[in-house]
């Protein structure tokens, strides 16, 4: 009986994917409440993540341009440029306070209560949230996901750190090791180098950013290079020690070999994230993870017990806020009787560095394993608007079905790569060809001219190269 229970839904998690499936439910007619243990709303993302990083880049890529010559070089000129790393911190905490506040009003606005605590599943249909039992018709696991640990290596968030302490140093380092050469590592170890930093990235696999296309991947690692950063591939850490403020990682060759020793003043551990379920007492309510410690899902979002959902990192897919936002607002709709879909051959992934290296769909390896393709490329340097702002690393790449045309996989670096893509991901959810980019007009002076003149190049027709 629809008496019988506290809510219609029940959120567990406030993370971009909680949030919003709560917003989305309330916004639909159904009574919804969330569960969360943080102090503040947002989940990883908007707190310790996503957001704060973010602005720990925009705030370094100034000092940066200012402390490196870029700036004199267009005439702007300043001396005595000093780093106030106190204030960089307190822009990154009052951008997270204000996004953070911002949800708790909507939460407000929408009619979704906050209940507040740690939420452990008592039986099917309920849960205990800080002492209190709560029942729900349709109940939403988006727990999220947490640092990946490393054997041999203990993160005390003073010497040794995950990505929450590194947005936390209080001063920069002298040397930096990043363990792990993903998003997170090269987003945060940017940050650092920036602001004075020297940086080594040690990476299991013989290339950085995993997932990526081949030429991002050898790009990305040629202009980390020249901007700065060491590197040391196929490589991989068996040990970290700590003696008083420095750390001695022991590292060898992924297919063995001698052990060398490096040492560092600060050690960031950036080998991924796995799914948050501990504590949530699964078993009684008769789920189980999979091998990867996922809750397996169908494509409703409805996993192998009625009235109970997953969705975001807790679930099988990329590990990404937008893939939980989209899956949110698709989970509500499904619950609320409605058709909520999320298409995740179009999950758009960014790495929000200078420049920012960003794609959508299959990579050209991926492409070619399934058949003919045709490939279009457009540098940077070759378009007028990154001329103009001194932006000359990067290109455009667009893969394309040899028969059809149809556009199946975006590859970009630029400084604003991460918003072109997002013309890729629309052009692609509406099944366009090559052609159909290539004849858009796109504004002039643009970088997204780019992303036209790389459709152009499909057929070997681009005009500015």
């Amino acid at each position: 009986m629809a008496d019988q229970y506290d809510y219609d839904v029940l959120v567990i998690g406030a993370g971009p994917g909680g949030y919003i499936a709560a917003i989305r439910a309330a916004q639909l007619g159904l009574k919804t409440a969330c569960a969360e243990e943080r102090e503040t709303l947002g989940g990883t993302c908007l707190n310790v993540g996503c957001i704060p990083s973010k602005a720990m880049l925009h705030a370094s890529e100034y000092f940066d341009a200012l402390a490196n010559g870029a700036l004199a070089k267009m005439g702007v000129k300043a001396t005595g440029v000093e780093l106030d790393l106190d204030t960089m911190h307190g822009q990154r905490r009052d951008a997270v306070k204000q996004l953070t506040g911002g949800i708790e009003y909507l939460f407000k606005k929408n009619k979704v209560e906050w209940l507040k605590g740690r939420a452990s599943f008592t039986g099917k249909d309920s849960v205990d949230i800080a002492g209190k039992t709560v029942r729900a018709k349709n109940i939403v696991i988006a727990t999220g996901s947490s640092v990946t640990p490393l054997p041999g290596v203990t993160v005390d968030q003073t010497v040794v750190v995950d990505s929450t302490g590194a947005l936390e140093l209080p001063k920069v380092p002298q040397h930096l090791v990043v363990i792990g050469g993903g998003v997170i590592g090269l987003e945060l170890g940017s940050v650092w180098r920036r602001l004075g930093a020297k940086v080594t990235v040690v990476e299991y696999l013989d290339q950085i950013l995993p997932g990526f296309d081949g030429d991002v991947r050898k790009e990305a690692q040629k202009i980390f290079k020249k901007q700065g950063m060491e590197f040391k591939l196929s490589t991989k850490v068996t040990g970290v020690t700590v003696a008083g403020d420095t750390a001695t990682l022991t590292v060898e060759p992924a297919a063995g070999g001698e052990a060398q020793t490096i040492e560092a003043d600060c050690v960031l551990l950036a080998i991924g994230r796995r799914p948050n379920t501990d504590g949530l007492n699964l078993e009684a309510a008769g789920l189980s993870v999979n091998g990867r410690g996922q809750v397996e899902i169908d494509h409703d979002f409805a996993t192998s017990v009625p009235g109970i959902w997953a969705i975001g990192d807790v679930a099988p897919g990329l590990m990404l806020a937008h893939k939980a936002e989209d899956e949110g607002i698709a989970v509500a709709e499904n619950i609320a009787g409605l058709t909520g879909i999320v298409n995740h051959d179009i999950i758009p992934s960014v790495v929000y560095t200078l420049p920012e290296f960003a794609g959508v769909g299959l990579t050209e390896e991926a492409a070619k394993a399934k058949g003919e393709i045709k490939v279009g490329k457009f540098p940077m340097m070759a378009n007028s608007r990154a001329k103009t702002n001194h932006e000359p690393d990067g290109f455009v790449k667009i893969i394309a079905d040899a028969k059809t045309d149809r556009v199946v996989g975006v590859w970009a670096i630029a400084s604003v790569a991460g918003t072109m893509i997002a013309q890729a991901a629309q052009a692609m959810e509406f099944g366009a060809t090559s052609e159909d980019i290539a004849y858009t007009c796109h504004a002039h002076p643009t970088h997204s001219e780019a992303m036209k003149e790389a459709a152009m190049a499909v057929t070997g027709k681009p005009i500015h190269i």
